[in-house]
């Protein structure tokens, strides 16, 4: 045993140069050496693929490594080839290959060079390659990511499930399975399908104490609320995860007109723009990459600094993963998520049209997210006992490193909740899952409830003082205070511990924290926030600001509205903007004019906000995405190639009067547009300075104002044409 174990310690040091092994890994080499079935647990990061990488090289023969990524396969073959002379040590087959390549693979293997083969499950499948490899020389099955066997994981890949009949018809041999993630009943289902119930369990520990979890109401200002999380963490790298590629698009484009290095990755950019994306945020030209799930996998950046969840995921594993990608080298690791349960009825409805078992399923793991985000509990806890994992709140390593910890929430005792939830359980015959027990707890009658004779039930009714959200609070809490298990074969289903019967018989104090209600904070801050949110006004700086535009204009020689619209000042008198850098992201500044008239604005702000000590809300005004931001362009370029109006509505599929709203939107941004030749084609000179001269003495720009004026001399359009161009000339 000495030996073999040398020889290990040797391997590593002579194959891949370092000196030390990491957590079990030793211990796993060795269980595959010696033969044995070995189920590796191991969070991401932890060195998993060294686990069969190493016995693979020191044994003779091929290992078989079955992985559901092609990208994932290619980083790692390179890898092991930089560690060895021969290329031929480690290969990859699959459908890509030329023929001659293929023939290049199967001559390795026979020949005794090949360590390492990787496939994908589908290439194992075919018939030609199970022939070919039921003459090779197999070292060890290794399969990699084997959630993706459970329909309870977070990838379940229906190939996979085939994978024990082929590994059979190949040749039995030792077999190793690997997941960074697996709850007790993803555990048990990749165990069963492997066949390999026996099989020797290391067991990583899934605390990350660096990191810090936290989840946020989802409000209407999520946008802000990321843009300030971000410019306090300026020139770090992040990840924003989004369900949806449309989001993501947006979202990038939002951060980039705020002036954050940001860019969009999803699968459905194209592969070069991809590879691009994701190599600008390695090489840190970009600080963010907002993503689909389709981002991070394979992705070894020690350094990110944050993983933020727009939407929350469809589980619990998915949310592990993610954020376990935040801070892999120790260092600081922030996972903020914006939570809101409309985002889960979102999900809840794609759920629905797939087969019965699957929407079951997808509940199942959405409710665990729903608990996750609303518990009061340590979030570190809660994950962790979701792994199967224990945890001391009170010392364990990253205890306080969650929101919860740190801004704990009012505890009552639930002593005779506890009690009314387990003996409830307990009269039922453990046979329903959270819903049903709390609907008997609550008097209501369901048909299956009907069918059960609940209400004969002494417990029927008797928790009916107080809501449902209440009694599902108190049961998560019993699971995680280990009252309660859920049955790994029919998940969901509540069986009592021998902990919670022993509860019914001595109750002991049981205190708990009220859960998050986000519906209702997030009205709160609507109301409470009323600087940022838009809702209240600075009354005094408002009339500051509006005999300031009066005073500008008579200095300019132009009207008040054409230096700055009501709108604008407005907003000014909410958020306070003191450079021109802020003031142009005001709606109706835009660059053009914050420099031509922006200067005694600001330092009007600045001296105001000094003068009465005013608290500026630094979450500043964000830059919204034009989402036409491609139209503007287009219409201004095609105005200044004189284009007629009417050829550039139709190509973009536009009215003449939606064409001319967009114009007026540039126009009032402080961007200079020239439909001179549109005018003159309806108007002529004298006409045209007629209306000029109208809305130079205008109070306002009102449009219905200017058409009674003329009486109908002129056509609403004609008038509307003349308003664009004088405030292009004159406010631009």
């Amino acid at each position: 045993m000495e030996t073999q174990e040398l020889s290990v310690q040797k391997s590593l040091k002579k194959f891949f140069g370092f000196d030390n092994f990491k957590g079990n890994q030793k211990a796993v080499i060795q269980s595959v050496i010696e033969g044995h079935d070995t189920f590796v647990i191991m969070p991401t990061g932890g060195g998993k693929s060294l686990c069969y990488q190493l016995p693979a090289l020191m044994q003779e023969g091929t290992a078989i490594v079955v992985s559901p990524l092609i990208a994932l396969m290619k980083n790692q073959v390179d890898s092991i080839r930089g560690f060895s002379e021969s290329n031929g040590v480690a290969h990859v087959l699959n459908s890509s290959l030329t023929k001659r390549e293929t023939e290049q693979v199967k001559s390795d293997i026979t020949d005794g060079v090949t360590k390492l083969l990787y496939v994908a499950p589908e290439s194992l499948t075919k018939e030609e390659n199970i022939e070919f490899l039921q003459q090779a020389r197999v070292s060890f099955f290794a399969i990699d990511e084997a959630h993706c066997i459970s329909e309870w994981g977070h990838d379940f890949r229906p190939e996979y499930r085939n994978l024990r009949s082929i590994m059979e018809k190949i040749g039995r041999k030792p077999v190793i399975a690997l997941t960074a993630t697996a709850t007790p009943k993803v555990q048990n289902d990749i165990q069963k399908n492997l066949g390999m119930e026996n099989a020797l369990v290391y067991k990583a520990s899934f605390n990350r104490p660096n990191l810090y979890y936290e989840v946020r109401p989802k409000t209407k200002n999520v946008d802000r609320d990321i843009i300030k999380f971000i410019k306090g963490h300026m020139g770090k790298s992040g990840i924003i995860y989004c369900l949806s590629r449309k989001k993501v698009e947006e979202l990038a484009q939002t951060l980039q007109v705020n002036g954050i290095k940001a860019l969009p990755y999803h699968a459905g950019l194209d592969a070069k723009s991809r590879v691009k994306h994701q190599d600008a945020f390695l090489m840190e030209e970009a600080d963010v990459i907002v993503a689909t799930i389709a981002f991070g996998m394979g992705i070894d950046k020690p350094d990110v600094r944050f993983v933020i969840h727009y939407d929350m995921p469809k589980s619990l594993e998915s949310y592990y993963q993610e954020t376990g990608r935040a801070g892999r080298d120790g260092g600081e690791g922030i996972c903020v998520a914006f939570y809101s349960y409309k985002d889960i009825e979102k999900l809840e409805k794609f759920l629905h049209g797939k087969p019965v078992s699957e929407q079951e399923i997808g509940m199942q793991l959405l409710q665990e997210v729903v608990s996750f985000a609303e518990t009061s509990m340590n979030r570190r806890k809660f994950i962790l006992h979701y792994f199967g994992e224990e945890f001391d709140e009170e010392k364990g390593p990253g205890a306080e490193n969650d929101d919860n910890t740190r801004y704990p929430r009012k505890k009552f005792e639930a002593k005779e909740d506890v009690k009314l939830v387990l003996e409830t359980i307990r009269s039922t015959n453990e046979r329903f899952k959270a819903q049903p027990i709390i609907q008997i707890l609550t008097g209501q009658q369901t048909t299956m409830l009907k069918q059960y004779k609940a209400e004969n039930l002494e417990q029927f009714n008797e928790g009916a003082d107080k809501d449902e959200k209440h009694w599902m609070s108190v049961i998560r809490q019993a699971i995680v205070g280990g009252l309660l298990k859920k049955d790994i074969e029919k998940y969901g289903v509540l069986l009592l511990t021998d902990e919670g019967l022993g509860f019914i018989e001595k109750p002991v104090s049981f205190m708990i924290a009220e859960d998050h209600d986000y519906e209702e904070e997030e009205e709160d801050e609507i109301i409470t926030d009323q600087k940022s949110s838009g809702a209240a006004l600075d009354k005094q700086l408002f009339d500051m600001l509006k005999d300031l535009t009066r005073k500008v204009a008579k200095q300019k020689g132009v009207p008040p509205y054409a230096v700055f619209q009501e709108n604008s000042l407005n907003e000014m008198a909410i958020n306070y903007p003191t450079t021109l850098d802020e003031l142009k992201n005001i709606s109706g500044v835009g660059e053009g004019k914050a420099k031509k008239f922006g200067k005694p604005f600001v330092e009007m702000i600045q001296n105001y906000v000094e003068e009465n000590n005013i608290d500026r809300p630094d979450d500043f005004v964000v830059k919204s995405v034009v989402n036409k931001s491609g139209l503007k362009v287009y219409i201004i370029q095609s105005t200044d190639r004189k284009l007629p109006l009417e050829d550039i509505a139709s190509a973009k599929g536009l009215s003449m009067d939606d064409l001319l709203t967009e114009i007026e939107h540039i126009v009032n941004s402080g961007t200079k547009v020239n439909i001179d030749y549109a005018i003159e084609s309806v108007l002529d000179e004298e006409q045209m300075e007629e209306i000029h001269e109208y809305f130079m003495e205008a109070e306002s720009e009102d449009l219905a104002e200017a058409i009674e004026e003329f009486d109908g001399d002129y056509e609403e359009e004609e008038l509307r044409l003349m308003r664009i161009k004088f405030m292009s000339d004159v406010a631009n």
